[in-house]
């Protein structure tokens, strides 16, 4: 009698081995999340509303950090978002929000070569969705439409920030090897 698991009757077959069984799985846990400052100046509410045609110009600036914590494999990541609104007919400042949103990262199985891209990539990625709520609700409140920014390449941003770096280093070497 044939076994009724297996197709046309055939032996069972063994469950196949994955192909990096001694490597650590990747395991990410968000352990915290949460705003470590918040600014939002309001140009418009400080010096009443412009005269004349109103053409915002919006800049979002992101700078990243992460530091490792105290407890074993425990991680800090620091997402700083600064979101200017300028007019563009005369300069004027409509609005500024500033936000530092951090999240603590309990991060295992990656390796350590690999940890830096991934506190400055994955991270980011992973809290990014709740500082576009927080700036969207923010700009909302105060009186503006909610903006809501276009999704950050954090691949992109790390990689800017390597070969600055790498500029910066160059830049310090060849300082160093002129003549006095």
């Amino acid at each position: 009698m044939a076994d009724e698991n297996t197709p046309n009757g055939a032996a069972p077959q063994p469950a196949a081995q994955p192909q990096n069984a001694g490597q650590p799985q990747l395991r990410m846990q968000v352990l915290a999340q949460y705003i470590r400052d918040l600014s939002f100046e309001n140009g418009v509410a400080q010096k009443g509303a412009p005269t004349g045609e109103v053409q915002p110009e919006i800049s979002v600036q992101v700078s990243l950090d992460a530091r490792r914590r105290g407890a074993e494999n425990q991680y800090e990541v620091i997402n700083k978002f600064r979101v200017t609104s300028k007019n563009r007919v005369d300069g004027a400042t409509l609005f500024l929000a500033e936000l530092d949103y951090a999240g603590v990262f309990q991060i295992e199985g990656v390796p350590e070569d690999q940890m830096h891209p991934f506190l400055m990539i994955e991270c980011p990625r992973m809290l990014f969705p709740f500082v576009r709520r927080i700036i969207a609700d923010l700009t909302r409140d105060s009186g503006f439409p909610a903006f809501n920014m276009d999704p950050v390449d954090f691949v992109a941003l790390y990689r800017q920030e390597l070969a600055r770096r790498a500029q910066a280093q160059a830049q310090q070497a060849q300082g160093e090897t002129r003549p006095s």
